[in-house]
């Protein structure tokens, strides 16, 4: 008998990791040399977490999978897709889901679909999009899935070292969710650019063309957006973009661009406006009616003035996603899964209700989407949304309970991951004690290159 279709198919729950150490960006600013505000002004930031040669992406992948399973009771025999996205390759053949079904083989349960995706830090929406179409598909045994995304970002010693950072988001996908995805209305944008790139796989650390990776960036965010609105409207004639969202989430190199980028959506809303609209809508900003999108990426004039228009809009709309993203920095894949969870945090089960929210998935090379979620409208006392926000609540408590390190330890930390990054055979040499308990780790890498793990209890 076939399935009738299954409706509301969205994210069930979610969990966060990220490492028990970090950075203060105010103190590595003067470590650096950088004048004062660079890292804190400039970008953004203002702390930022990374891994020592204890973590790397198989052990915080681990973390958070084991953690998401025991939090939410899951039946591991329930789940039918396991899919991993991240960028962060220390195998060029074998998977990081390769590695989590380690905690499903316990218990017999190895008839699971999905692998590992993989473009910069777009491969988590790939991954949680193909979970999302197995669930709607005629593929589909009525089980649910579990999507990963999971990324250690460094820089080598520069001006990039400031935008790195750590961690993992887990979020269970199925039917009859709180946080639902819109049908049909996904906007992709798709190119080739060498705007961020990691040919080198002697290393960790990513070419990068900073100037570029802006451009790229904003482009694929003007594509997405309008092309969005497109769709948008042949669902709802009336739909008028950013004003039609609650809030509208961004994958977040650094904090400042995506402030940016939220001026750069109403400078499009006002290219989309017709001109002689244009002055009630977007009052004293008429000396921009003949700009030419394509030829303002880096027009300071235009940034500026929207980034004043639009002052209010970010702050009610962006501003609450970005507290993760402050407090750790650049995840990656995981990044703008980071701010759907602090989005979520910053508000209350009913204020949340009913509402919808466009999210802007981009990775460099390049890859982007935009597409949209829209909140349940269970306002039952412990319903799926209630549950869900409050096990998040419990996710961020743990930003408190981090160690802060001084930046010429973080500085010698990182020298050791540089130096030992294809070492075999390899014992890590940081302690064990620091990491949070449940933390995966690695004990060592044996000369056959194979590594092995434990979990801090």
């Amino acid at each position: 008998m076939a399935r009738s279709k299954v409706e509301n198919v969205g994210i069930l729950a979610m969990e966060v990791y990220f490492p028990s150490q970090y950075v203060d960006q105010s103190e590595l600013e003067k470590f650096d040399g950088a004048s004062a505000g660079k890292y804190t002004i400039g970008f953004g930031q203002t702390k930022m977490a990374f891994c020592t040669d204890r973590e790397d992406i198989n052990s915080i992948c681990l973390t958070v999978l084991h953690r998401f399973i025991e939090k939410n009771n899951i039946n591991l025999h329930d789940i039918g897709r396991l899919e991993v996205g991240t960028e962060t390759i220390i195998d060029k053949s074998k998977s990081v889901k390769t590695f989590l079904m380690t905690l499903f083989a316990k218990v017999g349960a190895t008839d699971i679909e999905g692998i590992d995706t993989t473009n910069a830090c777009y491969g988590g929406t790939a991954a949680l999009f193909n979970a999302i179409n197995w669930v709607e598909s005629s593929s589909w045994d009525g089980r649910k899935a579990i999507v990963i995304a999971g990324d250690i970002a460094v820089y080598g010693k520069g001006p990039a070292r400031p935008t790195g950072g750590a961690g993992a988001v887990a979020m269970l996908i199925g039917p009859d969710a709180p946080l639902v995805f819109d049908c049909g209305v996904r906007a992709s944008y798709m190119c080739h650019a060498y705007d961020f790139y990691k040919p080198d796989l002697a290393s960790e650390f990513p070419y990068v063309d900073g100037k570029l990776s802006i451009q790229c960036y904003l482009s694929a965010l003007d594509n997405c957006y309008n092309l969005f609105c497109k769709k948008m409207r042949t669902i709802d004639p009336d739909f008028k973009g950013l004003l039609s969202m609650d809030g509208l989430l961004f994958h977040t190199p650094y904090c400042k661009l995506v402030q940016k980028s939220l001026a750069r959506v109403s400078f499009n809303d006002f290219l989309n406006t017709p001109v002689n609209e244009r002055e009630k809508q977007f009052p004293g900003l008429s000396q921009f009616n003949k700009c030419v999108r394509e030829d303002t990426y880096f027009d300071r004039d235009v940034e500026k003035a929207f980034m004043t228009y639009s002052k209010d809009l970010f702050e009610e709309k962006t501003k609450p996603s970005l507290y993760l993203a402050t407090n750790i920095g650049n995840m990656y894949t995981p990044s703008l899964y980071g701010g759907l969870v602090s989005y979520l945090v910053s508000k209350s089960p009913d204020q949340l209700i009913g509402k919808k929210f466009g999210l802007f998935s981009y990775g460099s090379g390049l890859a982007s989407t935009m597409y949209s979620i829209n909140i349940c409208k269970d306002m039952t006392v412990g319903s799926k949304l209630e549950k869900l926000i409050n096990s998040l609540h419990e996710n961020m408590s743990w930003l408190d309970k981090r160690t802060c390190i001084k930046p010429q330890q973080f500085s010698d930390l990182m020298q050791v991951r540089t130096e030992n990054y294809h070492t075999a055979p390899y014992v890590p040499s940081s302690p064990i004690e620091p990491l949070f308990d449940g933390t995966y780790y690695l004990v060592n890498i044996d000369d056959q290159r194979r590594r092995f793990y434990d979990r801090k209890v």
